[in-house]
């Protein structure tokens, strides 16, 4: 009898185990943007940078032909990001939001000519 319980107790743990497992999933969220030069006008292939507003993790991705970005699945939480073209460097947006299930967009802009 003692067996059975034994048994029965290791069973009922790893099921415990395995749901908490499955209930501990990671809260995330998505970032997007565009990277615009300083006559509002898209700028296609910038580098985009991301990293945590303490610095670490950082992150990078081109835009699309549209100046357009995103920053998909990350943990929530605040960052910061920057963009860069063609030498031009756009200034750090600072402790962005990062909420669960949501999309947050910023826009970032380059000082001079994006060409």
């Amino acid at each position: 009898m003692k067996r059975v319980q034994r048994s029965l107790f290791v069973l009922v743990l790893a099921m415990v185990v395995v749901a908490a497992g499955a209930s501990a999933k990671v809260a995330t969220g998505t970032l997007a943007g565009t990277v615009v030069d300083a006559q509002g006008k898209p700028v296609a292939a910038a580098i985009v940078t991301i990293q945590t507003s303490d610095g670490r993790q950082p992150h990078a991705m081109r835009t699309d032909s549209k100046g357009r970005f995103e920053f998909k699945r990350f943990k929530a939480g605040q960052y910061d990001l920057h963009a860069q073209s063609n030498g031009n460097f756009s200034e750090w947006a600072k402790r962005i939001s990062v909420r669960s299930n949501k999309t947050t967009s910023v826009t970032l802009r380059l000082p001079g000519s994006a060409e």
